[in-house]
């Protein structure tokens, strides 16, 4: 398929660039994958299409400040990190800025000395991998120095940086948020409980690679980067009793549904972790998520494909139309969509 065939315009001032006041203000547009019906409802409203029996999913990793400014050593330059994954102890992928001053053995100092990184080598898409030297805790450190990697398109910080995370977030490690689940509030998901909805976490660490355009004509041709996941034992088990007893297995972000469709690729699911580069576009074939609460996606991008391989790509782009005409706020701090 090429990447063109996902493509739609989208109006610049409809991508969101704050976040509401309460979370569950949000609007919510629903797409019927069966028949194509679209409606239009308010997030809270959410409950009325989740049954008794269903499970739903969410991912519970926590945003870490992965972004750094710092001091080239020798020359004073200011430089740029924001962090990606841990590939080893200490030893991090970053995307560097300006990556011509960052070459194989440069020294960064961060505040005043309390961290320092050395680059080691260029990574495949232009980042760097880096070797962090400090005393004491890392990610104590990287509290008191970093901040918030923000979306591009947010130009200003957040008064409340816990805007940007979950209210379930538990596990550091990611640089970005799984944005469908910034729709939940803790009294909202106990009262999705006592409905008689399970309610089930995973972890997938979130990386730029997710949102990164497709740059290849063909979307055959385009290579996801992996990102790290764990999928407890425990929710392995409530999945399978969710689908033994005919419920629906309804994934919180396209983070959760990649995370199960790569561990239900080995036909059962089972405690496990590891990497993953699934990349699920239409002809894909759906082996445990049955419905998708996500936000909306931008043109182009691998998310709206993924969207388009569950519900079809003429109903979603039909669907976004629709978000378009209406006025629905896209990206990160946007509305929502329920496939079902």
């Amino acid at each position: 398929m090429h990447i063109n065939d996902f493509d739609f315009d989208l109006p610049k001032e409809l991508i969101a660039q704050h976040p509401l006041p309460e979370r569950t203000a949000s609007r919510l547009m629903t797409l019927n994958k069966k028949t194509g019906e679209i409606g239009h409802h308010v997030f809270r409203d959410f409950i009325s299409f989740v049954n008794e029996g269903d499970c739903l999913i969410l991912n519970d990793t926590r945003v870490i400040p992965a972004r750094l400014y710092g001091i080239k050593r020798g020359t004073g330059a200011k430089v740029e990190f924001l962090l990606l994954k841990e590939t080893d102890r200490d030893t991090w992928e970053c995307l560097v800025r300006p990556g011509k001053r960052l070459q194989p053995g440069a020294v960064v100092d961060f505040g005043d000395g309390m961290l320092t990184a050395e680059v080691l080598d260029k990574t495949d898409d232009g980042g760097r991998k880096v070797r962090f030297s400090y005393e004491g805790v890392f990610y104590e450190i990287l509290d008191r120095l970093g901040t918030m990697p923000l979306p591009p398109y947010i130009s200003e910080q957040l008064n409340d940086q816990e805007r940007y995370q979950t209210v379930f977030a538990r596990e550091r490690g990611s640089a970005a948020a799984p944005t469908a689940g910034l729709h939940f509030t803790e009294e909202y998901l106990q009262e999705i409980e006592r409905k008689g909805i399970r309610i089930g976490y995973l972890t997938l660490h979130v990386g730029l690679g997710t949102f990164r355009p497709v740059s290849s004509e063909t979307i055959e041709e385009h290579q996801m980067h992996a990102e790290y996941y764990r999928l407890p034992g425990e929710t392995a088990s409530l999945i399978q009793k969710t689908k033994e007893e005919g419920g629906r297995v309804i994934a919180v972000g396209t983070t959760v549904c990649r995370t199960l469709e790569t561990v239900g690729m080995n036909g059962e699911m089972r405690e496990s972790s590891g990497w993953t580069d699934i990349f699920i576009y239409p002809g894909y074939k759906f082996r445990v998520v049955d419905a998708l609460l996500t936000n909306f996606h931008l043109p182009k991008s691998t998310l709206i494909m993924l969207v388009s391989a569950l519900a079809g790509r003429e109903a979603v782009l039909h669907a976004y139309r629709e978000a378009v005409k209406d006025r629905y706020r896209f990206f990160s701090f946007g509305d929502a969509m329920f496939i079902y």
